[in-house]
């Protein structure tokens, strides 16, 4: 019978260190930076799947470290409790589905935490139609692109012969902030 924990972040700047914490006392830790849309998308978690056995139990800091909406989160329950492993939460002990009672509060607890996105989303909807109609809505940027190390080097010799930051960023496709950051560093 082993105890794996499961951390991720959706990231890669994100820090794990938090849930490293909250599961020191498992036997293997499997760490993942990688976004929670897909759980088909996770290979460390998909990974630990093949690995876990009956009698075995996986620790999660967190549900939301499983899946972001309800039936993601019900299924991996359902799955795990098929195969006879136990999964048990750190910060919500009551949601452990060892128990019809834990089942029943990971169902319900779920269910609120996608509700609330659900709202969320409709509010983020509502305030871009709002701020459209008022004419001061903008499309989010683009993610930033990066800069190759020749064009770095390129646009601090051109920043040291006193070309503008605005200008350099509007030749190489980037915001101002990030020709600031190449540039000043």
């Amino acid at each position: 019978m082993t105890v794996y924990g499961y951390a991720r972040v959706s990231s890669q700047d994100q820090n794990l260190d938090r849930q490293r914490e909250a599961l020191a006392d498992v036997d293997i830790l499997r760490e993942e930076k990688m976004s929670g849309r897909s759980v088909e998308n996770r290979p460390v978690w998909q990974n630990l799947l093949e690995f876990v056995q009956a009698g075995d139990t996986i620790r999660v800091k967190s549900p939301d470290r499983l899946a972001r909406n309800t039936v993601d989160l019900l299924s991996i329950a359902q799955d795990l409790s098929d195969k006879g492993v136990s999964l048990e939460f750190v910060d919500s002990p009551e949601m452990n589905v060892s128990t019809a009672q834990g089942e029943f509060m990971l169902t319900i607890m779920a269910a609120f935490a996608q509700f609330e996105r659900d709202i969320s989303k409709a509010r983020q909807r509502e305030g871009i139609a709002a701020a459209k109609e008022r004419g001061v809505y903008s499309k989010p940027r683009p993610k930033a692109r990066a800069l190759t190390e020749q064009q770095i080097a390129e646009a601090q010799e051109r920043r040291d012969a006193g070309e503008s930051v605005a200008d350099l960023a509007k030749a190489y496709g980037v915001s101002r902030q990030t020709m600031y950051n190449v540039t000043h560093s």
